[in-house]
């Protein structure tokens, strides 16, 4: 038996789904995890609220796979051809993300529940371990070509690029703009390029 919020849908499911989603998600960034409510995202999303309760069951189940959606709808990786082209636009498209006010809320509700909320916990380790792994090949190809040690850790590198960004977005505040996302980027070559994540 799947667990509530794992069904992938097709059709008019689909539709409910997409809909519960977008509400949920719009509950999470307007007034944070301690006010999102099964009833509240049903009346939102105009759905039923059995439904909602038969096929999320939780709250957390809810955002588990609002999550999955998030992970599953992002942008593919950029091919620019050069190591950093390609950080710099996974780190551009990671300032894009938290800079969004209705995005940068979310991921900020969605974290700080994660903090205590075992299930959710998971499903935000998920939904980064999809990004970072869809990101990592740009680093391995690097090491192909020999700009960077081997045995470098390319998720690693992936890793240190964004880490900066949702430092700014949940800790020390300040611009997140290009010029930090270039700035993230930029540290991370140059760290992998001493070595710093060979394994």
């Amino acid at each position: 038996m799947e667990e509530p919020g794992s069904i992938r849908p097709g059709g008019r499911t689909a539709r409910v789904r997409a809909a519960v989603l977008r509400a949920a998600g719009d509950v999470l960034a307007e007034r944070g995890f301690a006010h999102l409510d099964l009833t509240d995202v049903a009346r939102r999303a105009e759905v039923g609220k059995t439904t909602v309760y038969r096929r999320w069951g939780t709250v957390t189940g809810l955002v588990a796979d609002l999550l999955t959606d998030m992970a599953d709808q992002s942008l593919p990786r950029a091919r620019t051809g050069s190591l950093e082209g390609d950080l710099r636009a996974n780190a551009r498209l990671v300032q894009r993300t938290l800079a969004d006010p209705r995005q940068g809320n979310l991921f900020r509700a969605v974290i700080a529940a994660a903090t205590c909320e075992p299930r959710t916990t998971e499903a935000l380790h998920r939904f980064y371990d999809t990004r970072v792994r869809e990101w990592a090949p740009c680093v391995e190809e690097a090491i192909d070509r020999g700009e960077l040690p081997a045995g470098t850790d390319a998720e690693e590198v992936v890793r240190a690029v964004s880490a900066p960004l949702y430092y700014r977005l949940l800790a020390a505040g300040g611009p997140l703009d290009e010029a930090t996302a270039d700035q993230a980027a930029n540290a991370a070559v140059a760290a992998a390029r001493a070595g710093a994540f060979v394994r």
